[in-house]
């Protein structure tokens, strides 16, 4: 159990049979009345963000989220098969708990899958992930002044915004949270 005014960024405590992560917080003190916290949260399994104020004495249960080293093995349909590195157990996942990250993850690349008493609830790619483009327009030298950007097709089959001057068979580095390209990778 945790009182709410021990509330910290990255906390998750149990609310109303949800799992909540503290965003921010801030203990306040003002001239007349109670001291109270105020905090945004996010529910850890639907994603929604919140703010609510907490009288600090209140009670939580503490939530451990479980983040566990995964090896993505392959796909069937809509099932996503991963593989613990520690146990080299299997342990497959639905399509709709993958977020729009995954689209960047390769086969047999290591994520972390997060799960809530033995619940899996999301997958979390890499931050960075290096990928070769198997599909694009021709580029032309010279096309580096400006900021105009073209369609790449990577080899898992996303589609990203490129520089003009970026050729089809080169391997770039992605930010998987925004999708957005940061630059070419050295070989």
């Amino acid at each position: 159990m945790m009182t709410a005014g021990e509330f910290r960024n990255g906390v998750t405590f149990e609310m109303d049979g949800q799992v909540q992560q503290v965003i921010e917080f801030q203990h306040v003190k003002p001239g007349k009345g109670a001291a109270f916290v105020r905090v945004k949260m996010k529910n850890v399994i639907t994603g929604a963000v919140t703010e609510r104020s907490f009288n600090p004495t209140d009670k939580y249960e503490t939530a451990y989220v479980e983040r566990r080293d995964m090896q993505y093995l392959y796909n069937e349909g809509d099932l996503y098969y991963f593989m613990d590195n520690e146990t080299y157990e299997q342990i497959p996942i639905g399509k709709d708990t993958l977020g729009d990250d995954f689209r960047f993850v390769k086969e047999n690349e290591n994520v972390k899958v997060c799960s809530y008493k033995g619940s899996v609830f999301a997958v979390e790619a890499p931050l960075f992930v290096e990928l070769e483009i198997t599909e694009t327009d021709p580029g032309f030298k010279g096309n580096t002044a400006t900021n105009t950007l073209k369609p790449a097709v990577v080899e898992t089959g996303a589609t990203v915004q490129v520089p003009l001057f970026i050729e089809q068979g080169e391997r770039i580095k992605i930010d998987t949270r925004t999708g957005e390209y940061l630059e070419r990778c050295k070989n």
